[in-house]
């Protein structure tokens, strides 16, 4: 796990602030000025670093090709802006997170306690889907994710983030206690499956919308059902005697 020391770097607002005598409106309008260009900044390089991290990989991106992606003349941009890579790909996975996390405590907190296990399942694969439809097409951040996978530091960072997040604790007990019979074991084996089954199913309809193909959900709507019933199955399914338990 990523500890705490390599946070994403916050450089002081005050770097960039005009020094201007005490009550100086002039000095504070340029600072203010400074403030939203180093917002913009950010902003654009996060946006082309998830864009080329999604099209071609995480490690086949250097910090100078998203510096020029965003359009900034100084290559060292990226580094200069939020450290190395790890840092970058934390930054556009807390950025997302503001607004999935949002939508996992709402859900969460609709839940009664007679909530069944296709409730739970629901709060754990609606907030990618409904943060996705929210989004003006064509999106990257489930192809971003899908890139993230398969690497185990990248991995961690999403892992932290979720860890952190009351909410999803509270769906996985939710889960185990609709499903007292497994083990624990087969539990976090279960959650994997279901964590690849989301993230890859959702890349998959984005690569599609964006390339404008075929696809067999018309909506994320649509997609979010077809992954409940999916997932609630992969719960359900039975346990192989002599197989883990």
């Amino acid at each position: 796990m990523i500890g705490i020391e390599n946070m994403i770097l916050q450089r002081p607002l005050s770097r960039y602030r005009c020094a201007a005598p005490a009550g100086n409106p002039k000095g504070h309008m340029m600072g203010s000025v400074r403030s939203d260009r180093v917002d913009t900044t950010r902003e654009a390089i996060l946006t082309a670093a998830e864009r080329l991290f999604a099209e071609r990989g995480i490690a086949a991106v250097s910090n100078r090709r998203v510096s020029e992606a965003a359009g900034q003349g100084n290559n060292t941009a990226v580094g200069y802006h939020f450290g190395g890579k790890a840092d970058l790909v934390r930054a556009i996975v807390r950025k997302h997170h503001v607004s999935t996390e949002r939508l996992c405590q709402e859900m969460v907190s609709r839940l009664g306690p007679d909530a069944g296990l296709r409730d739970w399942v629901g709060c754990l694969v609606r907030p990618m889907t409904e943060h996705l439809a929210a989004l003006d097409n064509p999106t990257w951040y489930a192809r971003f994710s899908a890139q993230v996978m398969p690497d185990p530091v990248f991995r961690d960072l999403i892992s932290d983030e979720s860890l952190a997040s009351p909410s999803v604790v509270r769906i996985v007990e939710g889960l185990q206690g609709c499903l007292p019979e497994l083990s624990p074991q087969l539990h976090r084996e279960r959650n994997a499956m279901a964590r690849l089954l989301i993230v890859h199913s959702c890349a998959e309809r984005e690569r599609a919308l964006a390339d404008d193909t075929l696809v067999y959900r018309t909506s994320w709507e649509q997609t979010a059902v077809g992954l409940i019933d999916a997932i609630t199955g992969l719960y359900l399914a039975p346990v192989t005697r002599g197989g883990a338990t």
